[in-house]
């Protein structure tokens, strides 16, 4: 048998156990991630989806980059979340094979995107999940059901999305959620919606959570 074939596929077992244990995934919820990744290398000539598509650095800068929040935050109390901008559907599915219960809302504008997000979400068999394909600006005049938790990551600048937090928004009273380089500084029109922030590291990257919501 070819010794480099079975180290290979050794490396991903051991790339797959150690996602699950970090995250204290059930065998269900790593499968569901396994065909996720499947689909995603499978549609992403076509899709045009992500740069990354090799397995360790998907792991490691979508799918535990997506749950790291987990860490920041308590899900057991939140109901409902929506992706801006979700892209290859990065936070919103990981978070939603994670936490079944929530209602997640995929918000992208992208045609070829959209089918993609579709299919993982027949694929995987997911409930309580849609994708919105309306611009942020005429979502947040059209949206008419309040979400709990908005998440931003690698999309809209935060000065855009902090028109979540306007009167005329029915969700103004969230908390928003933007994934920032460490880099990031925040501007003047921001910090009177600052909230807090959690750095954490990835790989090799140090990254920050910045939490936006409007004062009380």
């Amino acid at each position: 048998m070819n010794k480099k074939i079975v180290n290979q596929k050794d490396t991903a077992d051991e790339l797959w156990q150690n996602f699950k244990n970090a995250f204290s995934l059930s065998q269900d919820q790593l499968d569901k991630f396994k065909k996720y990744y499947k689909l995603l290398v499978q549609n992403n000539e076509l899709f045009n989806i992500t740069t990354i598509t090799e397995l360790d650095p998907t792991i490691k800068y979508h799918f535990s980059d997506s749950l790291i929040i987990s860490q920041f935050l308590d899900f057991t109390k939140i109901n409902s979340i929506a992706d801006v901008g979700t892209g290859g559907g990065f936070p919103g599915i990981p978070l939603k094979i994670m936490f079944p219960h929530l209602k997640v809302t995929l918000i992208e504008v992208i045609g070829k995107k959209i089918s993609f997000l579709k299919e993982v979400i027949e694929e995987l068999n997911l409930k309580d999940i849609e994708v919105n394909d309306l611009d942020w600006r005429t979502f947040l005049r059209k949206a008419d059901f309040k979400i709990d938790l908005f998440c931003a990551r690698a999309s809209l600048q935060p000065e855009e999305l902090l028109r979540i937090f306007k009167p005329s928004s029915i969700n103004q009273d969230c908390l928003l959620v933007y994934w920032a380089s460490k880099e990031y500084v925040i501007g003047a029109k921001e910090k009177e919606f600052f909230f807090k922030e959690e750095t954490y590291t990835i790989g090799n990257k140090n990254r920050r959570l910045i939490f936006f919501r409007k004062a009380r």
